[in-house]
Order: C-alpha cells, then structure tokens, then sequence
C-alpha cells in the first residue's frame, strides 16, 4: 500500500506523465498473458483498449490476432485493415487480411482489396483463387436450412441419428459467463485452464445434447471422471453405445509441472431413455501426450475413424482407423495415408459405402476447413474432391453426416446462421430423379452399373449417385430435358430420352428400369431343307423356308444364321464334303438375293460325318432314310456375339425382355402332330423329317422340355387301345433320344381312345376321321 502511495504522489508532482506509460506496460503485459493462455476474448479487448490509448501496428496486429483465433471474422478483418494500414505491415499481414476478408464473406475482390498494396495475387501462393473461383462458380443443386429444434445462439454443431430417429449434438447453448477481473492485472501467471467455463470465449463448456423424437431436448449427463468438455457424438447402434469426445479436468502428471491435456474418446452405454454408463476410455488416448477426437463408427467394415495428432503423422491432426471385433478388441491405428492426410489439419470423418467424407485445411478450398470426398475402395482412398458450393463456404464447414433415413446434414459457422456454429440439413434444390433399376425378379440392383446422365443436347455428364436402398439419385434443373443411359456388363444397355422436368408437379422425378441379361446365342428359328442326290440346288419345296429365313435376318439386325450342311454316304468323304460345303454356299447365295450380307452367314459342312441314322457305306437304306442325311440345318441366332453389350433393339420395345421365349414371335415355334396307320407304332417317313426339326430345335433351346401323348382311334378294346398309345408315345421318345434330346427333357403319357379328335360313337366316321384319331401329340413346356 505504502508502493501505491508513493506512486501516486510521484505521479501528482510529474504531472501523471508516468501513470499512463506504466498502465499501458502493464495492460499490454496483462494481454499478452491472457493470449497465452489462450483467453482471446479477454486479450482481444485489452488490445483494443491498448491501441486506443495509443495506435500502433502492434497493437492492432495483436488485436487481429486475437480476434482471428476467436473466429470473429467480421472483427478480424476491421483489425487487419487497421493493421495493414501502418508502414511496418508485411506480407503475413496482408494474407491474413486476405484470408479473413474472404471469411467475413463481404463480398470484396481480391483485387480490390490488394488494389493499394505492394502486392499481387501472386504473391500468395497459400491461397489458391483460381480454384476458389473455380468452386464457386460450380455450384451443387442443394440448399441448406436450419432443422427444427437444434440450433442456438452458440456453436451447434456434429449431429448424430439412431434409426428412431433421436438427435445427438454439440452444444454450448446458453448464457456467457462474465469473468470479474480488475482493469489492470499484474499477478496472471496461471496456466490452468478454469474449470466452470470456456477461456476461449466465456461460454459454458462444449456438451451433447439429445433432441428426441417428440421434440424434447435434455443435455446428457456422462460419467468420465474429471471430464469437462464433451462433443463429436457417434453411435455404435448394434452395442447401443455412444462414443464421444472429452477433455478431462487433469491437474497433475507425475515428474513434471510443465505438461498440455489433450483430447480423448471414450464410450458408454446408452439406454432408450438417453441415460450413459458404463463408460470406457478408448485404448488409444493418452490425455498428455496427444489428442484423439471425432469418432466415427464403420460398423460394417467394423472400423473405428478419428483424428489424432499422435507422432508419426503427417502433420496437424491425422485421420486413423482401429478395427475392432465383436467383444470389442481394439486393433492397432492405421493412418489414411497421404491421399487423405495433409500437413495441416483433418477431421470429422464419415464413411458411407464407397464414399469417404472428411474436413480439410490443408487440401485447397474455399477457406478455413471445407468438406472432401473420397472413394474408398479395396482398402484405399482415391479422387479427393472439395465438395465445393453450397456444402463449403469461406469459413469452417465439417461434420458432413448422412442418416439412416437419408437425411444430410453438416456443421458451419458461416455467416447468417443462428450462433456462433450452426448444424445445417442439406436439401435438394429443385428438382430430383429417382430411379429404381430392379432385375427380372422385381429386386433392386444392389450391385454396381454404369450411368450416364445429361442435359440433351449437351457432352457433360451429370453427377449420380445411390441411395440408402441402392435406389438411383441424381440432381436435375426445372424445365430442363434429360438423358439416361444405364449399363451393365451382360445386359441389354437401357436408353431413357424421355426425362423432363418440364411442367413437373412435386420434386420427384420417379421411374424405373429393368435390367435384363442378354440372350446370347438364343435360337430365334430352327428349320432344316433337304437336296436331291448329289445335288446342291435349293429345291423349291425349301424356297418358302429360306425366304422366312431372310425375312426375319431383315426385320431384327442383331440375328445371325448359321448353317450346318451335310450329305448322306454315297460316294467318298473327299467328296461328300465338298459337295456339302456347296450346299452351304447355296443358302448363302439364295439369301443374298434379299441383299444379307455374308457377315452374318455362319457356313459350317460336315460331310457325311454327321448323320441322323445309321446308313453309312454299305449299309442298304431305303430312299427316304438317305434322305434324312441330305440337309443343311439352319439355326437363327439372336445377339450372336458374347463380346457386344447390345442395346435393346427397338423391335423388341414392349416385350417382356425377361423371357427370352417371348422375345420372338418366330420362338412360337409349330410342333408337329404324329399321325400312325392303322393298329400300328412305326413313324411315317414325313414324320421323321419333322422330328428331325423338333429334334434341332430342342438341342438349341436347353430351357424348354417336351410333353408327349399318345392317342389311338376308338376302334378296338381299351385295353389294347392303351398299350397301342403307349407304343405310340414310346415311338416318338425313342427316336428324339438317338437325335440327342436327354429323357430328363421329356415326359410322356397314353391315353388311349379316352381323348379322340372325333368322338365316333356319337358319329359315324369316316378313314380321315379315324386317322385323326390315330396321333401322338407333342406339347412343349
């Protein structure tokens, strides 16, 4: 008191001269204690007090500093400009006049802003304009609004959603808690941080809060012990718990008095009701040594994301992974790598799919943190991509989550919003496809397809991407027209030029497509013409046969003929194949008459090596079995070529494309009825060459099985008449099974006369009328 005194007189002899000196020294001191230790709002407003006494650069420099730390960017920048208004400004004073100029989003160029100084754009390579343009001018078909009940008049920010649809966030709501303190301090040698309230700003400390589903809000009550901070809520909703991020209350490291308190994870269990226990600490955290914060939970590829400034990264804070199993058994971390991590600052993982969402200050961005993306395949991340506007801003953006439902949300403090950092659900602007793209059972494809979407009459393609239901998404511009192709290895390509959004009621536009398997190979016709001997002419029996043929390879471009022509065994081999490869050249050359490329003839000649019976040399045959060895089989083939994705042909628009059978009205294919003579089982020459047929047509179309029936006139007992049909039946099963058709493909019955074509006990029948009766049917299936 006497020290006081003696000052005081001191100072009223001298005129106070020596009083404002003195207390400016010591404010300043005060100042920069209180920046020190991190408590910029208090230094802040000494600075301001200091430099009104008395402007100079420093002053204003530490004022702006201050203010920066603080993120209280429209302050920042009045003291930046302040600053670099004195002689002494250097170039870190001009880019931190920049960087909070583009931060407090007032709308100056950067030109304009450089437009006195020494300076250039070019003499600031930290900040990328080129690219900040860039994304700005590239703006997402989205909008961001302020959800219902969330935010406040401080920092709300990283929410989290169980499938109940509860809201976890962080939070600092309330009151600013005003420090007592006299104007001058000069005792400010503590470096513990206080324990009611955030140094920071003089807000209370950081909690989570769960918003429930019937809009009640409870501040969540955790048991860590000495825990102070709490925020970054993640839930691990197959074990109920919720992991967070904390600063404990350590006040004391054994061997030393000089240490920092870093962040941690811990968990706990999480009831119905909200309430915690049974926490756990993260086995990675050690408080004094390093920091480990925002969790994220993978919990199909059972891994835990989270940031971490632990030795051995690249700088800042690192993004890492544990894994864990299901007694949760931690696994050692696992950093990202350097596609993700920078030198500087990253954070605030979440992963979806094959999309990795993350925050940045090192990748080039708008400013401060901005949201990336990235792939995340087989192990590694690739294509890391800003986001770009509106999901970044000049200022810190983070926290990018998607809930269960869908829902987007992330994190700013960009100006206009409620507080000091605001939570933000991402809507879509406008307009919006959705397209179900389902197989031939009716299920969604979860799998991957190519997509390519894009305004008509414009190369760029637009950005898609999948829904929670493996749904198909992409953002559309009103009364605009659209293209879409679909694709996938082994299906028909699918073509949409019909998508509009002109005249849209609503913000959905919804279809779907069905993804169909190509038929390769699939037969479309089957037939068989026949030479006279030792000829290659093409009868005119045939010419009906051949000019269905052509008809049909003119009508559908995508079908193909092969052809297998043969002989029977008259005369050498030397000749015989000779003379069926003429026998191929002559449907080629009929066909080319109805201008068929020879392209799409397929010419094959066997011979005699391939007959239908066993007529070989020296073998006596009648004329009609020599007959049967005189032919060219000829199979139509659809999609021929198992290298080709094919688009839907346009003749085939309407048709059921997941029955190959229904593909084609040539596949209704005539199956022959087999008529026997009286009290007989034997096959008719002409009965044979239509097996023969069906025969063919039944080795191509594996799919397709054969009823067989036979039948008898009503002449005679039923017991004969029923062994007489059952021979019938056998007959025509006995043959096809020589002609290569499996028995597993046919099934047959005998009926006797119980199902005749003409009933002639009623009647009296004529020959032709018994002989109707007298049939073997075949029905394919």
């Amino acid at each position: 008191m006497r020290k006081i005194l003696i000052i005081a007189v001191f100072a009223l002899l001298t005129g106070f001269s020596a009083i404002p000196l003195q207390a400016q020294n010591n404010l300043l001191r005060y100042a920069d204690k209180q920046f020190e230790l991190e408590n910029f709002s208090h230094a802040a407003a000494l600075y301001e007090q200091a430099h009104d006494r008395k402007p100079n650069y420093e002053n204003a420099q530490k004022a702006a500093l201050s203010y920066q730390k603080m993120q209280e960017y429209d302050k920042s920048f009045e003291w930046w400009k302040k600053t670099i208004s004195y002689e002494e400004a250097s170039r870190e004073d001009f880019l931190n006049y920049l960087s909070s100029a583009m931060k407090a989003e007032n709308g100056i160029s950067s030109e304009e802003l450089l437009k006195e100084s020494p300076f250039k754009e070019s003499a600031f390579p930290e900040i990328d304009f080129d690219n900040i343009r860039e994304l700005n001018n590239k703006k997402a078909n989205v909008k961001l609004v302020q959800p219902k009940g969330i935010n406040s008049d401080g920092s709300d920010f990283r929410l989290a959603e169980d499938a109940t649809g509860n809201k976890y966030f962080t939070s600092d709501r309330g009151p600013e808690i005003p420090t007592e303190k006299p104007a001058v301090r000069l005792d400010a040698k503590s470096n513990v941080f206080s324990e009611e309230k955030s140094d920071l700003n003089d807000r209370e400390f950081f909690g989570i809060y769960r918003y429930s589903n019937s809009d009640d809000l409870e501040k969540m009550t955790f048991d860590v012990p000495g825990g102070l901070v709490y925020s970054d809520p993640t839930l691990m909703e197959s074990k109920n718990l919720l992991f967070f991020t904390t600063f404990r209350n350590i006040r004391k490291v054994k061997k030393t008095r000089e240490f920092e308190v870093h962040p941690e994870i811990y968990f706990s269990k999480i009831a119905a009701d909200g309430s915690l226990s049974e926490t756990k600490a993260f086995p990675i955290n050690d408080a004094t040594k390093h920091g480990v914060m925002h969790p994220f939970i993978d919990e199909k590829g059972k891994k835990i994301f989270f940031a971490s400034d632990m030795p051995g990264g690249s700088g800042g804070f690192d993004l890492y992974y544990v894994t864990y199993d299901e007694a949760m058994n931690f696994g050692s971390p696992v950093n990202l790598g350097p596609a993700v991590n920078t030198k500087e600052d990253e954070s605030h993982p979440f992963i979806l799919g094959e999309k990795f969402h993350f925050s940045s200050k090192g990748h080039p961005g708008l400013g401060g943190m901005d949201i990336f993306q990235a792939t995340y395949s087989g192990g590694s991340f690739s294509n890391v991509e800003n986001m770009g506007v509106p999901f970044n801003s000049p200022r810190d953006d983070f926290g990018y989550y998607i809930t269960p439902k869908g829902k987007r949300y992330l994190s700013s403090d960009r100006k206009g919003g409620m507080g000091l950092d605001d939570i933000y659900l991402i809507e879509d602007l406008n307009k919006f496809l959705l397209a179900r793209v389902i197989d031939c059972n009716g299920n969604v494809i979860s799998e991957e397809f190519e997509t390519t979407l894009t305004i008509k009459n414009q190369n760029e393609n637009l950005p898609t991407r999948r829904g929670t239901k493996s749904e198909l998404l992409g953002d559309l511009l009103p009364e605009t027209d659209y293209s879409l192709t679909i694709s996938k290895k082994g299906y028909f390509r699918i073509h949409d030029h019909d998508i509009t959004t002109k005249g849209l009621q609503g913000d959905t536009l919804k279809r779907e497509y069905r993804l169909a398997p190509i038929p390769y190979n699939m037969p479309v016709f089957v037939d068989i013409v026949y030479y006279d001997l030792d000829k290659s002419q093409i009868r005119t029996n045939a010419q009906p046969t051949l000019d269905k043929i052509a008809e049909l390879m003119k009508k559908y471009s995508f079908i193909d003929l092969k052809v297998g022509s043969h002989t029977d065994a008259r005369a050498s081999k030397e000749y015989n194949q000779a003379l069926s490869e003429r026998r191929a050249d002559a449907v080629r050359d009929y066909l080319a008459k109805f201008n068929i490329p020879e392209s799409r003839v397929k010419l094959n000649w066997y011979g005699e090596e391939n007959r239908t019976n066993d007529c070989g040399d020296g073998v006596p045959c009648p004329e009609p079995e020599h007959q049967l060895n005189r032919r060219s089989e000829l199979i139509l083939e659809a999609f021929p070529d198992k290298n080709v994705d094919y688009d839907l042909p346009a003749e085939l628009m309407g048709k059921d494309i997941c029955d190959p059978a229904a593909l084609f009205e040539a596949l209704n294919h005539e199956v022959p009825t087999i008529y026997f003579d009286f009290d007989k089982a034997n096959l008719r020459p002409v009965h044979k060459t239509e097996l023969e047929r069906l025969a063919l047509f039944l080795q191509r179309m594996g799919g397709m099985n054969l009823q067989i029936e036979g039948h008898t006139d009503q002449r005679g007992n039923e017991e004969y008449n029923m062994k007489l049909s059952e021979r019938r039946a056998k007959a025509v099963m006995d043959y096809l099974v020589k002609r290569g058709v499996g028995l597993d493909r046919m099934s047959s019955e005998w009926l006797g006369k119980t199902k005749p074509v003409h009933d002639c006990g009623a009647v009296p029948c004529t020959e032709d009328m018994h002989q109707m009766n007298r049939r073997t049917e075949l029905h394919l299936k």
